[in-house]
C-alpha cells in the first residue's frame, strides 16, 4: 500500500494545506472529528483515503502531513477547528 505524507512550510503553505486538507476530507467523507459515516466504512468502497490519513486506535482518520511554521500562531490557528483543542488531531 502506498503512503504519502504533505509537508506544508510558512504561512502560505500552512493555510493552503489546512484547506487542502478539508476538501479532501470533505471528498472522502470524513467529518471534522476525524470519524467517517458507518456507510462509508472499509471495504464498502473506495479505500483511496488510506494513501494520505492514518487511523488511529480510537478510529479517527488524521491526514499524514507536517505543518511547519516559525509563527507559531498561524499554525494553530489554521488547524484547529471549531470546538476542538489547538490542532489535538493533527
Amino acid at each position: 500500500m502506498r503512503e504519502c505524507i504533505s509537508v506544508h512550510v510558512g504561512q502560505a503553505g500552512v493555510q493552503i494545506g489546512n484547506a487542502c486538507w478539508e476538501l479532501s476530507c470533505l471528498e472522502h467523507g470524513i467529518q471534522p472529528n476525524g470519524q467517517m459515516p458507518s456507510d462509508k466504512t472499509i471495504g464498502g468502497g473506495d479505500d483511496s483515503f488510506h494513501t494520505s490519513f492514518s487511523e488511529t486506535g480510537a478510529g479517527k482518520r488524521v491526514p499524514r502531513a507536517v505543518f511547519v511554521d516559525l509563527e507559531p500562531t498561524v499554525g494553530v490557528d489554521s488547524v484547529a477547528g471549531e470546538g476542538e483543542e489547538e490542532g489535538e488531531e493533527y
